[in-house]
């Protein structure tokens, strides 16, 4: 217990700083723990109450703000990008906004209880236009909420520390073999994923090379993305129309009645464009229509150079604002 008090005494408020930080910007590191280690020092006199509650505050509404005020400027591309680990991002962000706005503002005071929901609440309060002033101070009630439960609690128990020390090596044993399961699950998830890749393969794939020169001849290219759609900013292959991929049956695109139709979307693993083109060739079934989809997505065609253009202002969908 004295070794660990020392390194407490040490390093505690830079490693509690850090780590809330850290969780407040989406990295996933456990700052309920540190948190609840945090009050079981206070309550052994290791750690200074009042140095903890700062510092674990100041370090929650840092990482927020920052959130906060990239969501205000970056829109929805933050967002894309924290949902990017999400076999379906556009989802991931339309489920979170939905959820955000739906609730309203306070929702901000117990976010960070709510795995998912957790991360997205400040750079969705900054795309959402929320004002600043009315921003910090929920997000203030939210993190003195947050820190002040964890830390009361690890205050209230701090007797399970001294135990937590002594079994430290039991204790370790039970890690290693959790990070081996773990380790273990993961590599079957990703044969899980190599597997579905496989099934899905009946889907045709084209490089984004090919498929200019078939849409150079006619051939229809559709914008399969959603999130992509609420960016002012956004781009889209040259030529291409606009797909909901959330409403095929009621989209009225009208499709050809031979060739090939072509999709695209910007998520991991084409996951979107994939499902719609599967979608589509049932759709479309007894025609002489090939959909196919454009390896990579947007991003490896503007990659490989060929043109885009400005999503025009009339499809651009209207953001969801507090304001």
């Amino acid at each position: 217990m004295g070794s660990l008090n020392a390194a407490l005494m040490q390093h505690g408020y830079a490693i509690l700083a850090v780590i809330v930080f850290l969780e407040a910007i989406g990295v996933p590191v456990p700052a309920a723990v540190a948190l609840l280690i945090a009050g079981g020092a206070v309550a052994h006199g290791v750690l200074q109450a009042q140095y903890v509650i700062g510092i674990a505050l100041f370090a929650m509404l840092a990482g927020d703000t920052l959130m906060f005020m990239l969501g205000r400027y970056t829109g929805w591309w933050l967002l894309g990008l924290l949902c990017r680990i999400s076999l379906n991002p556009e989802a991931c962000i339309l489920r979170s906004a939905d959820s955000f706005y739906r609730r309203g503002r306070t929702l901000l005071i117990i976010a960070k209880f709510i795995p998912g929901i957790n991360t997205m609440a400040p750079p969705l309060a900054g795309s959402m236009n929320m004002r600043t002033l009315t921003f910090l101070r929920l997000d203030l009630a939210g993190a003195a909420l947050y820190t002040g439960s964890y830390l009361l609690v690890g205050y209230i128990f701090s007797g399970a520390l001294g135990a937590v020390t002594r079994g430290y090596d039991s204790a370790g044993r039970i890690i290693g073999w959790i990070i081996l399961a773990l380790v273990i699950a993961y590599l079957l998830f990703r044969v899980w994923l190599w597997a579905r890749a496989r099934a899905l393969s009946a889907v045709p794939f084209a490089h984004p090379q090919e498929a200019a020169r078939e849409l150079a001849t006619g051939a229809p290219v559709y914008d399969v993305r959603s999130h992509g759609y609420f960016d002012p900013k956004a781009t889209r292959i040259q030529g291409s129309r606009r797909l909901d991929p959330n409403a095929l049956h009621q989209s009225g695109a009208e499709m050809p009645e031979e060739g090939r139709v072509f999709v695209y979307c910007t998520c991991v693993r084409q996951a979107t464009s994939t499902r719609v083109a599967r979608e589509l060739q049932t759709m479309l079934l007894g025609k002489n229509v090939r959909v196919t989809v454009i390896q990579g997505g947007l991003r490896a065609w503007v990659k490989a150079g060929l043109p885009v253009e400005d999503v025009p202002p009339e499809e651009v969908a209207s953001l969801p604002a507090f304001e």
